[in-house]
């Protein structure tokens, strides 16, 4: 297709959204973990029950993410992705009404049915609107949104809301942009048909079989594990790590976590981008090298806020990278044609069921039975496991493969690679 024929201003429009609505899964999803403290007094809660909240979203979303990315091919775009921000963003509001432990539990596990169902189809509609030449861009920008206001901006604004208001309201006031962004969405999101039409494929009709033949998929799944355990045990217990171990007030903490959201936000262009020149495999591998350090570091600072959040800076930069790099990069060109959706949300599936859903609960009996303090060596143990599971990826990264092309050209036969 000639570029003058492309639809750029519905593109654009497009891409905005769907980064502004998962940017919102992100803020719902995490504005939990600075309020916690506080519930944990008015629901009477302990670590374990924090992590168990946590964790039992990322169970629900690793298992509708792994479903919905390839009904979404079927049923449509439109079908999936604005029942599900509605109903995530009644769900937020509604975790203010809880009145136990329960409770709490049951609205966190429906909401990460509906977030899990928006994941994957946000991913596919944003390549559906994108130019193939910016596809890459605009992925990496809607991927950076859950970043920048799940992990950055909910732990400054749970905390200053908290100055004027209980946590409860909190919940409810954070629910009104998903609900007016998901009315934007219905008027401007089109199906995949109403644009360039797509080459029907029966590949489009495979099984989550077919994309399990892949190895570089089996590695993704198996890598973004360790690197969601990171992400998810920081995310859920570092407030309780800041204000119960290191002493910070609660606004010092918030902006302390916030450097998680920053971090990850410049980790999720940056670190893929890397790949492009060095290759997935090696970028993965720096990823979770640098995340071992910077946490093995962080561990060892006292309540210096200047300090821990510049290396919780550079820690996220390379978690979240490898997030965005594991979930992009190789699990698409690793996916079989006309499975790129399907593959999306097998690999993030797998990833949240265990890192986002198992690593938090996890998190949360060491805390209780091993004291708050030593919560850091699970993202510790899980990242350097990533370093050996990366080692298994097969290259795929364009430029690199090119290298190598180039390299067995100008090579004497007797020394061409096997």
């Amino acid at each position: 297709m000639k570029a003058n024929e492309w639809d750029v201003a519905y593109e654009w429009k497009a891409v905005v959204l769907l980064a502004l609505g998962f940017g919102l899964v992100g803020l719902d999803r995490w504005l939990i973990a600075p309020l916690f403290p506080s519930i944990m007094k008015d629901l009477h809660l302990d670590a374990q029950d924090v992590g168990n909240c946590i964790g039992i979203l990322g169970l629900s979303w690793g298992i509708f993410a792994a479903l919905m990315g390839g009904i979404s091919d079927k049923i449509g775009r439109r079908k999936v992705l604005i029942p599900a921000i509605v109903v995530f963003s009644l769900l937020s509001g509604f975790s203010g009404m809880a009145g136990g432990l329960a409770s709490l539990l049951a609205v966190r596990a429906l909401m990460g049915i509906a977030e899990g169902s928006f994941c994957p189809t946000s991913f596919a509609a944003t390549a559906d609107a994108s130019h193939p030449k910016r596809r890459g861009f605009n992925l990496g920008l809607q991927q950076s949104g859950f970043a920048l206001f799940g992990l950055a901006l909910s732990p400054i604004v749970a905390t200053q809301l908290l100055g004027v208001m209980t946590w409860r309201w909190v919940f409810a006031l954070v629910s009104i942009p998903g609900l007016i962004l998901g009315l934007l969405m219905y008027r401007v999101i089109r199906e995949p048909q109403a644009g360039p039409k797509r080459v029907s494929t029966r590949s489009e009709r495979g099984n989550w079989r077919d994309v399990l033949k892949s190895r570089n998929i089996r590695v993704a799944m198996a890598a973004l594990f360790c690197a969601m355990t990171g992400v998810f045990v920081l995310g859920a217990m570092l407030p309780l790590y800041l204000t119960e171990y290191l002493a910070l007030d609660t606004q010092r903490m918030g902006v302390v976590v916030s450097a998680i959201g920053f971090g990850g936000f410049v980790g999720q262009f940056g670190l893929p981008g890397l790949s492009d020149l060095v290759g997935r495999r090696v970028a993965g591998i720096v990823g979770f090298a640098g995340t071992a350090v910077m946490l093995y570091l962080f561990r060892g600072l006292g309540a210096q806020p200047v300090e821990l959040f510049a290396v919780l800076f550079v820690a996220s930069f390379f978690t979240l990278g490898l997030v965005s790099l594991l979930s992009g990069p190789v699990a698409t060109e690793a996916a079989p044609a006309g499975m790129i959706s399907t593959s999306i949300g097998v690999v993030v599936g797998a990833g949240e069921i265990f890192g986002g859903g198992v690593a938090p609960a996890l998190a949360g009996f060491v805390a209780t039975h091993f004291g708050i303090q030593n919560i850091l060596w699970l993202p510790i143990c899980a990242v350097v496991l990533g370093i050996g599971v990366c080692l298994l990826l097969e290259e795929t990264a364009p430029a690199s493969l090119r290298r190598r092309s180039r390299l067995a050209i100008d090579l004497p036969a007797s020394e061409q690679p096997e």
